[in-house]
């Protein structure tokens, strides 16, 4: 047998006896290992942020148990098992890739993108923003729909056209605060600046999402540097003189 396919015949073994003997994995259900999952697949996407392989092998390896442990639960519930759900997949991307397993012709990446949307509509699927998860970060999220509408033809023509989208909306934006509109309307008119400079993140083939945690890094690392260092208490400090170690942090 594979080395593969005997590693993973290990971890379908462990799981079955864990379920059977353990007192906590006994316990487990969906919902209580829901956010379990939620937890081990930030850590997964910090240590790829990283690009710590070692840390990545690990948060793998931990989401793979996660998955098979949803499989075991279904299958003691006799609703589908883990061999059920490999082989849909398997057909799934057979399915939706009909340049590889069918007669179909495409020019690059973008035409595939947009074959992939048309066959889940074929599929079945009631819109093209079906997919999009409720629960997604909403910059994740908004990111992911101006993906997904853009395949079906609904896009700018141009990054410029887009800039300019942003500068109106942060016009918006001054004018209920000159004006000293409701919260609700200042609101909405920063959520539409979000919303336009994520779209003209993704026409500069930048993750915004990605994008801003590196800077929340930076910030958190230059910040615990002024804690480091500073010789009194921060609420004994001026700003200048937090500023000072601020650009300490900059210059290392």
């Amino acid at each position: 047998m594979h080395p593969k396919l005997v590693a993973f015949d290990r971890l379908l073994t462990i799981m079955d006896e864990l379920r059977e003997q353990c007192p906590w994995d006994r316990k487990q259900t969906f919902q209580s290992l829901r956010n379990l999952t939620i937890e081990e697949t930030y850590e997964l996407a910090d240590a790829i942020l990283e690009e710590n392989l070692d840390d990545i092998k690990e948060e793998v390896g931990d989401l793979l148990l996660h998955m098979v442990f949803y499989a075991k639960i279904a299958e003691e519930k006799e609703a589908w098992d883990i061999s059920t759900a490999l082989n849909a997949v398997c057909e799934k991307l057979i399915k939706r890739h009909p340049h590889i397993y069918g007669d179909v012709k495409v020019k690059d990446e973008e035409e595939v993108k947009k074959n992939w949307e048309q066959l889940k509509l074929k599929e079945g699927k009631k819109s093209v923003l079906s997919g999009v998860p409720k629960s997604l970060p909403a910059m994740v999220k908004a990111y992911r729909m101006q993906e997904k509408t853009a395949q079906v033809g609904f896009e700018w023509e141009n990054a410029a056209q887009v800039w300019e989208k942003v500068e109106e909306e942060m016009q918006e934006f001054k004018e209920t605060i000159q004006d000293d509109l409701s919260q609700a309307r200042k609101e909405e008119e920063f959520g539409d600046i979000l919303f336009s400079l994520i779209n003209y993140a993704r026409f500069q083939n930048i993750d915004p999402e990605t994008a801003l945690e590196r800077i929340n890094q930076k910030f958190k690392k230059r910040f615990e540097y002024i804690e480091a260092q500073a010789p009194k208490s921060l609420n004994d400090m001026t700003l200048e003189e937090m500023d000072a170690l601020w650009n300490e942090a900059k210059g290392k």
